[in-house]
């Protein structure tokens, strides 16, 4: 029996699309047709006005690094492997904020504010999006 994936998420019915347009290098992120506002991570109602009027819509994939941290241990497989990786979490253009992983730069080139654009972590049961320099 192999160890549980602590890093993969559950997909359900709703999130399907999110995880299919992300295989596709695309990141999808939810909007409100009743006050516009844009949310992530996938709701089935807007979290600001309540309303269940929101759609799928295609993000630019464009963001800024808001904060992020370093992490050198983890025993929970397969983060070990991964040792030091850099959760963070990017303020979206399109307005969200979303928490991911920055990949592809140094913890000395890190800095508030720094553009990043998404990539996909691929090859495994779904494509997990994060976000790297650009």
């Amino acid at each position: 029996m192999s160890a549980p994936r602590y890093d993969l998420p559950e997909t359900d019915a709703f999130t399907q699309p999110y995880w299919d347009a992300a295989t596709e290098g695309l990141l999808l992120i939810r909007r409100c047709a009743d006050c516009g506002a844009a949310h992530h991570y996938p709701r089935e109602f807007c979290p600001r006005c309540w309303s269940e009027n929101v759609t799928w819509e295609r993000a630019s994939g464009r963001a800024t690094l808001y904060t992020w941290s370093v992490v050198h241990r983890n025993d929970l497989p397969p983060f070990g492997h991964r040792v030091p990786y850099t959760p963070a979490v990017v303020d979206l253009a399109e307005g969200p904020r979303m928490m991911t992983e920055i990949v592809g730069c140094p913890e000395s080139e890190l800095r508030i504010g720094m553009d990043v654009r998404v990539a996909f972590r691929t090859g495994e049961a779904v494509s997990v999006p994060v976000f790297r320099p650009v």
